[in-house]
């Protein structure tokens, strides 16, 4: 079972920073990688693992933009202060929407959507979608180009857009780029908001 955590942690480790379902290729890998040794990989063991993999990706978010969003760096001016902490209500607004209707609807989605075809599925309607709306945007003005631009009603809808990466197979970053870059956010704007 060695040889399948470490590939496994390599799926995690590509697949987490860029905008495909890092969660659905695991999910892809489970179902065609079929051991001998089922006791091992159990479903809880599974599910432990899929949390504990993903927590070298967050905490190499959290290294990377740390200064950044830290409302108390002594670094920072009072107005820089001032921004971070708004930077963090607009981050919160935008993670209400998923996190209300996850916890309403997460076992029906378990049951119900959690296998290798709608992952399969999921991940070639975005590749499509990504490349439309790339297309669509590809020389759009952008409205919303730095961060205090970006208004608490934009980050609620962003997180309203978000709910659709509760589908398995559905990149949380990159529905929320797409969406981001349709409400008119630029690609900067729309990525890095995206990893906070």
């Amino acid at each position: 079972e060695w040889l399948r955590v470490i590939f496994l942690g390599i799926v995690e480790g590509i697949t987490e920073w860029l905008p495909v379902s890092s969660t659905g290729h695991l999910i892809l890998v489970d179902e065609f990688w079929n051991t001998s040794a089922p006791q091992v990989f159990t479903e809880s063991f599974t599910n432990m693992f899929e949390v504990v993999i993903q927590l070298g990706a967050i905490l190499a978010v959290v290294t990377v933009f740390f200064h950044k969003l830290n409302p108390f760096s002594n670094r920072k001016t009072a107005q820089q202060r001032h921004n971070t902490m708004v930077l963090w209500g607009k981050v919160i607004v935008g993670c209400l929407p998923a996190a209300v209707v996850g916890l309403l609807f997460n076992d029906w989605m378990e049951e119900h959507l959690m296998n290798w075809q709608m992952v399969a599925a999921m991940l070639i309607v975005y590749g499509v979608l990504f490349m439309a709306i790339e297309w669509y945007c590809r020389r759009k003005d952008f409205r919303i180009t730095r961060f205090s631009q970006l208004s608490y009603g934009t980050a609620l809808l962003i997180g309203v857009i978000q709910i659709l990466s509760l589908v398995p197979g559905t990149s949380r970053s990159g529905v929320t780029i797409l969406g981001a870059m349709l409400l008119g956010c630029s690609r900067f704007i729309a990525a890095e908001y995206t990893f906070y």
